[in-house]
Order: C-alpha cells, then sequence, then structure tokens
C-alpha cells in the first residue's frame, strides 16, 4: 500500500511539471502572434499619419467664388485647369496684394493659410522682385492653392516661377511657384492690366519685410 501511494504522488508531481511546462510553452508560442497582430493593428495608422487630407475641387471652386465675388461656372473653368495640372490642394491661402512693373516690378502680399487637418489660420506674408515684360500694375486679392506642404512652417521660403500673368476668366489669371517638392498656385483677381512674361520669386515669410531681396 505504501508503494502505491509513492507512485501515486510522484505521477502527481510528474503530472503538475508536465502541465506547467506545457503552459510555459503555449505562452511563449502565442507571443509572437499576439506581437505581430498589434504591429498589424498599428500599420495603418502610421499610413493616415504620414498622408494629409486634400480638397476637392466642388470645396475649391465654392471657395474661389465666394473670396472673389464671381459665378461657380467662371471659378469652375480655372480651378479645372489647375486640377488637371497639379491635384487636389492640402490647403490654401487667402489674401491680398499690391504690385507693379515697369521693366523690374516689386510685389508684397499677406494673407492667412489654411491646411486641411490644422485647426485655425497661419499668418503668412510674401514680397518679392519681378523682372520682364510687364506693363501697368494691379491691387489684386490672391487666392493661393498649396500642394504638397507637410509642415506649416515649410512654408516660409523662396519660391520661384516663371510667370506670364493673363486675366482670362472674370479678370482672374493664375501662376504656379515651386521650391523643395512645393507647389503653389496664386490666383489673382483686381484693378490693373498686367501682360507678359515675368522672371523672379516670392519670398514667403513669418513677419513683413520690407526689402524684398
Amino acid at each position: 500500500m505504501m508503494r502505491l501511494t509513492s507512485i501515486s504522488s510522484r505521477d502527481v508531481r510528474l503530472a503538475a511539471i508536465a502541465a506547467a511546462f506545457g503552459m510555459v510553452m503555449a505562452a511563449c508560442a502565442s507571443a509572437p502572434a499576439n506581437t505581430a497582430q498589434s504591429h498589424n493593428a498599428a500599420e495603418p495608422d502610421a499610413q493616415v499619419q504620414s498622408e494629409r487630407e486634400t480638397y476637392t475641387s466642388t470645396e475649391i471652386v465654392e471657395a474661389v467664388s465666394d473670396f472673389f465675388g464671381v459665378t461657380a461656372e467662371a471659378a469652375g473653368v480655372l480651378v479645372e485647369r489647375i486640377f488637371s495640372d497639379l491635384g487636389e490642394p492640402v490647403g490654401y491661402i487667402i489674401g491680398e496684394e499690391a504690385s507693379g512693373a515697369v521693366g523690374v516690378g516689386l510685389r508684397y502680399g499677406q494673407g492667412d493659410m489654411v491646411l486641411r487637418g490644422e485647426t485655425g489660420t497661419q499668418r503668412v506674408y510674401w514680397q518679392g522682385p519681378s523682372v520682364g515684360f510687364d506693363a501697368g500694375g494691379n491691387a489684386s486679392r490672391v487666392f493661393t492653392l498649396v500642394y504638397n506642404l507637410d509642415s506649416p512652417d515649410r512654408i516660409y521660403q523662396r519660391f520661384p516661377g516663371v510667370e506670364g500673368t493673363a486675366y482670362f476668366v472674370a479678370g482672374m489669371g493664375v501662376n504656379y511657384q515651386r521650391a523643395d517638392y512645393i507647389t503653389l498656385a496664386p490666383i489673382r483677381s483686381g484693378v490693373g492690366f498686367r501682360a507678359g512674361a515675368n522672371v523672379g520669386y516670392l519670398a514667403y515669410s513669418r513677419r513683413r519685410n520690407i526689402l524684398p531681396f
């Protein structure tokens, strides 16, 4: 009887050890799977954070129409041309500027930048020379579409461009400026007339600068 009791106790101990070993192995086997599952669940969030949302053509047409006081049809013709070249913007700048040129021109402006996904607006000033075949001068309202701007502070730099301004839709014209993979498309409307092509740049800054150089 004592022998049977001893064997039973040993069997119980072995069973307990086997059960504990099985639990450890099961935990080790399940750990990598859980880790992989958590990693995969985090990937969509990272992808969403790396892509800024954009504005649709309908939203921009409505905003341009309201800003310049033109019909949606007139704004739509210009916006459709820009969207066919550049696609949907991540934001826009609404403001006004004064400029003029007789061989060598100057341009100063200010406005508020709005970016999709950002709260509030950001104040922006711009200034720069323009050299080319210009005639007359203008005081314009400006609606600038912004492309590929992943950080608001990257707007504060110099944007060169080739500008052949022609008001062809309800007194509106557009040109493209590009720097550091960021593209700006200023839409202008205002009093005066400017014709031809001028070569220059606009420097965007946090504060107003008197000297455009």
